[in-house]
């Protein structure tokens, strides 16, 4: 396993590379880390017969999420990725979208366990990270430098396969396209936040700003996004005579 491979890189979205490796028709799926579940609540329109719970652990934005309506084969549950409230084997797909290397270190061990609970034998768990490589990552580490943070959750995803309790079924990489149209859609984005404490100084936004507006063009601040995906398998269990 790598944690960044320059070499291997395709130009992607994030739902492409989920379409691609997640058989999600008749599915029930666990989204760890939601967010506002975007992309979690486009699935659960698409597949109708298929049951989606997404978790968060900001309860700001677990309030966002009961606030707004969604697909009723979709629920959301407040709670962390150490504590998963579903039954042993219940699971058939977990992913985590950029959510891991929030998960504090302490805790990675325990949210890897349950994962492995609670997934069926032959169930699927789909952890998508950023790489710490690039001009958004340039960009976005004077908000909050996440290399120490990715590294451990990258190590954390190595422990699971290298412990057996998960395999691994393929490692990829790919940019994703990003555009802001201007620095308020990118703040609200990324500063104005309520799941990481920041504290940025005047002179740290500015900076912040002035970076941001260096990439501006006629469409906005466009960027590649690098981001890493790997895809791990709970292993089916085989007849001992």
């Amino acid at each position: 396993m790598m944690i960044h491979r320059p070499d291997t890189y395709e130009i992607a979205t994030e739902r492409v590379m989920m379409e691609r490796f997640l058989p999600l028709e008749q599915a029930r799926a666990l989204e760890l880390g939601c967010g506002a579940a975007r992309i979690t609540r486009q699935f659960a329109e698409r597949f109708p017969q298929s049951q989606f719970i997404a978790t968060e652990v900001d309860e700001k934005q677990h309030e966002k999420n009961l606030s707004q309506p969604c697909p009723e084969n979709l629920t959301f549950h407040l709670g962390g990725a150490e504590a998963i409230q579903e039954p042993d084997e219940s699971i058939d797909v977990v992913w985590m979208l950029k959510s891991l290397h929030h998960v504090p270190e302490t805790l990675m061990p325990a949210a890897m366990q349950e994962i492995v609970r609670v997934l069926r034998p032959g169930g699927l768990a789909y952890f998508l990270e950023p790489v710490y490589s690039g001009e958004f990552n340039h960009l976005m580490r004077l908000i909050h430098d996440e290399k120490l943070v990715r590294e451990q959750a990258f190590h954390a995803i190595q422990g699971v396969v290298d412990s057996g309790a998960l395999s691994l079924l393929g490692e990829y990489f790919f940019n994703t396209p990003g555009c802001y149209e201007n620095w308020e859609q990118f703040e609200n984005r990324f500063i104005k936040i309520t799941h990481t404490a920041l504290s940025i100084d005047e002179d740290r936004y500015d900076k912040i700003r002035q970076v941001f507006h260096s990439h501006m063009g006629p469409k906005g601040a466009e960027f590649l996004k690098p981001h890493r995906v790997d895809l791990l398998q709970k292993p089916t269990r085989t007849s001992h005579k």
